[in-house]
């Protein structure tokens, strides 16, 4: 079972939008030594919109041989192709992922019979744990609890990644599967406190990528029930929670990390640099923070 902290990592880049591997292998190093519980690799954060095939293989590739087992692996292979999710999956298999996240499809806006389809389909494709991931705000395509209930059935299926950011959606799902094999992970740093709190085991996170330590105590705090130490770790970060979605995920915190001196500026189209407008406050969030 995976559980804690787990960064969704970004994938660092060159001004000119090539990856910078030196850095992810330095980003990843980072990360074991300041307590993170795992990595999401190419996800969301880590711009899997924008990586061609071949170099999403390769990022999955390069983290799990960096990492060498020191902690979980979890590779975003999720696709609005099913054809596809099943080829990304295999391949994250055959590389020595741990895990796999796999996000509603996106754009087609599938009915709910059609999620449950897709994925049993690579469930029954690829012997791996994977883990569901609802995001309705980016895929226009909400996967209600009722459906996860049926999906979590499978026993290739151990997780969701709930981002809605909705605790009672949160409560709804624990209500309907087994909680001792099937996981709930928040994939909102603004309210993944209140969720470990209510029985979810971690958060998908964007703020550990510059928080890391902080994230795996607060983690750590609100899966043991310990409100009044979550609360206070949480009191530290929660500016970064709202400040690091000025704009789309991952401008803000590319930026960051960049003001840290940690990562190269580089993203790419059509995401942009961070809009000066934007960078006094979040600058503002990251010292109350203390990181910076």
């Amino acid at each position: 079972m995976i559980t804690g902290s787990l960064v969704a990592l970004v994938t660092p880049m060159r001004a000119d939008g090539s990856i910078h591997w030196d850095q992810l292998a330095e980003l990843l190093e980072m990360h074991v030594a300041q307590g993170s519980d795992g990595i999401v690799s190419v996800g969301t954060t880590g711009e899997s919109a924008t990586l061609d095939v071949k170099e999403h293989c390769e990022v999955i590739k390069f983290t799990v041989d960096r990492i060498k087992g020191r902690i979980p692996v979890i590779a975003g292979t999720g696709a609005n192709s099913t054809r596809e999710a099943i080829e990304l999956t295999e391949q994250a298999k055959a590389v020595g992922a741990d895990a796999c996240l796999l996000v509603v499809p996106y754009y087609n806006k599938p009915t709910q019979e059609g999620l449950f389809l897709h994925h049993m389909a690579i469930a029954n494709a690829v012997a791996i744990p994977q883990i569901l991931y609802n995001v309705p705000g980016r895929t226009v395509c909400d996967m209600l609890p009722e459906t996860v209930a049926r999906i979590a059935t499978h026993a290739n299926i151990v997780a969701i990644k709930e981002a809605t950011g909705d605790i009672e959606r949160g409560k709804a799902i624990l209500s309907l599967v087994d909680d001792s094999d099937f996981l709930l992970y928040s994939g909102d740093d603004a309210t993944a406190m209140e969720l470990m709190l209510n029985g979810a085991k971690g958060n998908i996170s964007v703020t550990a990528n510059i928080a890391p330590n902080k994230m795996h105590a607060l983690c750590v705090a609100a899966i043991a029930g310990d409100r009044a130490e979550a609360e206070r770790i949480n009191s530290e970060v929660e500016a970064l929670h709202a400040n690091l979605f000025l704009e789309a995920n991952p401008i803000p915190v590319k930026w960051a990390l960049n003001q840290m001196g940690i990562i190269d500026e580089g993203i790419r189209l059509p995401l942009t640099p961070f809009s000066e407008k934007y960078h006094a406050q979040l600058l503002d969030a990251m010292k109350k923070s203390h990181i910076l």
